[in-house]
């Protein structure tokens, strides 16, 4: 297999430029050193030209033993000289004699100071331009060259580089992530979906065991199955336990999915009355029907609990005999689905899944389990009758399964085993068709290329991904690449073919974007990744860097679109603003890729779902996850010292930070880790090097002062944590990118640091007001100056009317894209109203790209329509709270394309301004979901005023929202609505609702593109699902409604 050149590539980017400030530094190095410094610098240099010159080879070229072993020890060289630079680097403090301009005498006090230190780092050179040295004779010695490019007939794929596909990022289209449909299984999904639903004999508990290959499909049709008969059923709950699983969290999520929909449904029951009050559904004669229409509104409440009410903290500690216990006692007098995803043996299904089930009672219950393997599905489904396939196999293809079905068992409660078949031909070419582009669609190219998938979903849309991004080859090319990888027609296509044609598509990469996909073997089998957190990570680790004008953020979203149009990474969630929030990578793409990082040692994973052996060399990027095995999360026997990037996943009880070289950490990604403890915050500010730190969703309440060392940190997550405020010393860190605090959820801000100094403000405080000490803003020191001006993301801080300093010392951040200020709390017109509206109008002007506010309190937000100059650059734009009336500029931001308002200013009239924004692509009116009843009734009283204009409703007009995909109202109470035209809004995709009341809303059948209504529910979900379903099931071309995710119309 190839080796990393993307990550050796970006090692050596990194290294030469620190190579290249050593050697710039006259008093830092011992005599005779310079010269093994650019020695070593001028090899490196060297090794990376070949390593380029390596990373190309045509298709069914691989590199011999000899040129891969000789790449190893480049990388391995880089990584060991890059440690040592950062070692020096931290450990020769050059900032005091930088300051004193490098006198005579403090020169000489360094030198003398520092000795020890410099010897020691100058033996460690020597010994590394021995090896440099070694390594390039080994070249010669042993043959290593590089490989011989002939041009022949065979296939080879063009030489591409990240560059060339930069221009990509500029025309990304946004879109909003679709429902994945099993294909070609229409009769069967409607079989299996009957007989879910149906009661069997004697009303006895049943399994569906989906058997296939992996990569077949059987995820995809048991969600399918699970999303749309959950709502039929009391309680319902889904897990992916896998190969190598933790038993307590299996155990532990299915009762934390349970518990909730338990506690949500306790109010149901008096929301069911309500059906009664509904008026028939009858439309005026030439009207449209309605949605839905309620006499009077109902409170269904639809805001899902507070999370500090739930019992979830309680299970976290439970251990294994309690959690079954439990969920015995939750689910024993229930009508329950279970969703049961990726069992591996029949001792997981009787070890784990069968001490908890409840004995079997008649209530219809049913379990839907996938695997691999028949004999596990046999035995998740004992009582089950073998029936062969009617189906006729494909031509030429011995390979396709039979079904298996239940028509008869022995005793009351049938169970069923269901194996996936492989698509056929005609299937297979219409997927292929569907998953590229209609501009590059060849009849004859597509039906050999589709055949040589073996009939496979994910190699079929993995193949087709190839070809979308490789619109210059042509049929003789493609017919080339097929022979390349099957000279003999196929007819089974096991493992090993799966592997080719996954390298196939990993060899056409280029290699910085293979590096991005093989680091994506950090994380869980199974696990939900966000866009955003890995982006910052690629960022840190080197791998995204500056080109062409994009900045690294634009870089790593040009390489992630990358590898979303390849098909390599699956979007499961999408954002406001039309991006991925969220992607999942395929089981079996994730085990081609951790192969190839245990292979070239470049990701070692502890415990987790995998079961590997343990590197015998060094360690450089380790990710631990929680394990059922009591060893599976040891790191016993490896060598730590060289770890550079660090990951925690689950709940582990120990991580082992003294066996680390706190030196050279750059990347620290502890979120979620309970066991994070603040002596282990004080090791952290020792991490002099560290690029990247989250601790996120941990128990920490305090940052260090000590925060300062960490002169490289680039981004500093500590959102949803217990930090109400920022120490004072983070206005020292100089290359800081991001700062992320706060609770989106609960509206918690995060404090910026102030001191109290002699200061005197100029502006003048508000009548009655005296006058006391000045504070200073975290940037208003002497030292602070000018120094965050790297800073692009300022999130969920708080400004109180003690914060005036830190309003003002705003105006310092010039390079800032994103402010979110989550909680305001200041008084009308006050020194501290005047600094902060100042800043964020000199911030519009100089690039802010998205701000949010959430005012509840102030007025604060109506007085941005005062601004003289409107945030002409903004694309996303939030004003939550208490806003009473729309800013006029906000027409003139013609690039925005999320905003999010107040629903107080939700009127006809706002409608009719904000439809011609062009490049809007979602629109949400929203106000807390926590309202008192006292704001309730205000909110209420509003927007009761703003339908007296047009007869009682908030009609949608016609014509605009060109660009509109995305509707949203997250309120308490959500007036009547109606579209008033087909081109009302002729984009819309997708409408997501969350309230308390809810007075109707009509006319949405005449949406063209309108694909789904998704109601986010807990209390009431049973009534307003009625109200749905009923004014839904007699059109034939509905949308579909989703709660919380499953299909009830």
């Amino acid at each position: 297999m190839e080796l990393v050149v993307g990550a050796s590539e970006a090692t050596m980017r990194s290294l030469l430029g620190k190579l290249g400030n050593l050697l710039a530094q006259e008093y830092a190095l011992i005599s005779g050193v310079r010269g093994d410094v650019q020695y070593i610098n001028d090899e490196l240099a060297s090794m990376q030209a070949f390593l380029r010159d390596l990373s190309v080879l045509p298709e069914g070229h691989y590199h011999d033993h000899r040129r891969k072993d000789w790449m190893k020890q480049i990388r391995d060289i880089a990584y060991d000289v890059e440690d040592c630079i950062d070692d020096f680097a931290h450990r020769l403090p050059q900032d005091s004699i930088s300051d004193a301009k490098c006198s005579f005498l403090v020169t000489k006090m360094y030198e003398l100071l520092t000795w020890w230190p410099r010897r020691d780092i100058a033996s460690r050179i020597a010994e590394l331009k021995v090896r440099a040295q070694q390594i390039a004779d080994r070249r010669n010695r042993y043959g290593v060259n590089n490989p011989e490019l002939h041009c022949d007939s065979s296939y080879r794929p063009r030489a591409r580089s990240a560059a060339q596909d930069i221009a990509e990022y500029q025309v990304t289209k946004l879109q909003i992530i679709g429902i994945r449909e099993p294909v070609g299984m229409k009769t069967v999904m409607e079989d299996l979906e009957k007989w879910l639903t149906e009661p069997q004999p004697e009303n006895g508990r049943a399994v569906l065991s989906i058997v296939g290959f992996g990569g077949v499909g059987k995820t995809t049709i048991a969600m399918a199955l699970y999303r749309k008969v959950s709502g039929k059923f009391g309680c319902r709950a889904s897990v992916a336990v896998s190969q190598n699983y933790d038993q307590d969290a299996v155990l532990r999520s299915i009762l934390n999915q349970v518990s909730n929909q338990e506690e949500a449904g306790s109010s149901t029951e008096s929301s069911r009355d309500t059906t009664a009050s509904r008026e028939e559904n009858t439309a005026e004669p030439g009207t449209k029907s309605t949605l839905i229409k309620l006499k009077k509104a109902p409170s269904l409440s639809l805001l899902g609990r507070n999370d500090d009410k739930t019992p979830v903290r309680q299970q976290e500690t439970m251990g294994y005999v309690q959690l079954r216990k439990e969920l015995k006692r939750r689910l024993g007098e229930k009508r329950y689905i279970l969703l049961i995803d990726d069992i591996w043996s029949a001792k997981t299904w009787s070890d784990v899944v069968i001490p908890f089930l409840p004995d079997e009672a008649n209530n219809n219950s049913r379990i839907i389990v996938t695997t691999r393997f028949h004999a596990v599905g046999s035995t998740c489904s004992p009582r089950h009758k073998n029936v062969e396939a009617t189906s006729s196999p494909r031509p030429g293809n011995d390979r396709v399964h039979k079904n298996v079905e239940a028509t008869s068992s022995p005793r009351p409660g049938n169970d069923r085993v269901h194996t996936v078949n492989f698509l056929s031909d005609d299937e297979s070419q219409n997927l292929f068709n569907a998953s590229i582009p209609d501009s590059m669609k060849s009849a004859d190219r597509d039906k050999e290329l589709s055949s040589i998938c073996g009939g496979l979903p994910l190699t079929i849309v993995t193949m087709a991904g190839l070809v979308a991004c490789n619109p210059n080859k042509t049929d003789c090319d493609w017919r080339k690449l097929c022979k390349s990888l099957f000279p003999d027609p196929v007819t089974t296509l096991n493992l090993d073919g799966v592997t080719r044609i996954l390298d196939c598509c990993y060899n056409d990469l280029p290699a910085d974007i293979k590096t991005c996909l093989l680091y994506l073997s950090i994380f869980p089998k199974g696990w939900k990744i966000s866009r955003k957190r890995l982006a910052r990570r690629w960022i840190a680790e080197g791998f995204a860097t500056e080109k062409q004008g994009l900045t690294e953020e634009e870089v790593a979203e040009t390489y992630f679109n990358q590898l979303t149009r390849r098909n390599l990474i699956r979007p499961v969630e999408h954002g406001s603003n039309g991006k991925v929030k969220a992607f999942q990578v395929h089981d079996m793409v994730l085990e081609y890729i951790m192969s190839k990082s245990i292979e070239e040692n470049f990701i070692t994973v502890v415990g987790g779902q995998w079961q590997v052996t343990a590197p015998s060399n060094k360690v450089r990027r380790l990710s631990m996850q929680s394990s059922g095995s009591k060893n599976g999360n040891s790191t016993k026997g490896l060598n730590l010292a060289q770890v550079r990037s660090l990951t925690v996943f689950g709940n582990l009880n120990h991580v082992p930070f003294r066996s680390f070289n706190y030196g050279i950490i750059h990347v620290l990604d502890l979120e979620g880790w309970k066991g994070l403890k603040e002596r282990h915050m004080t090791e952290i500010c020792q991490m002099l090097v560290l690029k990247y730190l989250s601790i996120r969703r941990t128990e920490i309440a305090k940052i260090p002062s000590k925060i300062e060392k960490l002169e490289y940190l680039e981004t500093l997550d500590i959102r949803e944590t217990d930090v109400k405020e920022l120490p004072k010393s983070v206005g020292q860190l100089k290359r800081i990118n991001s700062i992320l605090g706060g609770n989106k959820k609960t509206r918690e801000g995060l404090r910026l640091p102030q001191e109290k100094g002699n200061k005197t403000i100029k502006n003048p405080l508000p009548q009655g007001k005296t006058k006391e000490p000045a504070k200073k803003g975290f940037l208003s020191q002497e030292k602070s100056k000018g120094i965050m001006k790297s800073l692009h993301v300022l999130s969920g801080i708080e400004i109180d009317e003690e914060s005036a300093a830190v309003a003002a010392s705003l105006h310092q951040l010039t390079g800032l894209r994103k402010l979110a200020i989550y909680k305001l709390n200041i008084e009308w017109r006050s020194e501290t109203f005047q600094e902060l509206r100042s800043s964020i109008e000199y911030l519009g002007s100089c690039g802010l790209q998205t701000l949010a506010i959430n005012d509840e309190n102030s007025n604060f937000i109506d007085s941005l329509d005062d601004m003289s100059a409107p945030p002409r650059y903004l694309i996303a734009l939030e004003l939550s709270g208490k806003l009473y009336r729309l800013p006029e500029w906000i027409t003139s931001i013609t690039t925005l394309n999320k905003l999010t308002i107040s629903i107080t200013v939700l009127t006809t009239e706002t409608l009719e301004i904000l439809r011609s924004l062009p490049s809007l692509f979602s629109l949400t009116f929203a106000s807390s979901l926590r309202a008192s009843k006292k704001d309730l009734d205000k909110i209420k009283d509003i927007l009761e005023n703003n339908k007296l204009a047009t007869d009682g409703e908030i009609v949608i007009p016609a014509e605009g929202f060109k660009s509109l995909k995305l509707l949203r109202f997250f309120a308490p109470f959500v007036p009547k609505l109606s579209f008033s035209d087909k081109n009302a809004m002729p984009a819309l995709e997708i409408i997501e609702m969350r309230f308390k009341d809810f007075e109707g809303l009509f006319g949405i059948e005449i949406l063209e593109n309108l694909r789904g209504v998704h109601l986010k529910v807990s209390d009431g979900a049973e009534a307003i699902t009625n109200f749905l379903a009923s004014d839904l099931k007699d059109n034939t071309e509905k949308p579909k409604v989703f709660v919380d995710g499953i299909v009830t119309a």
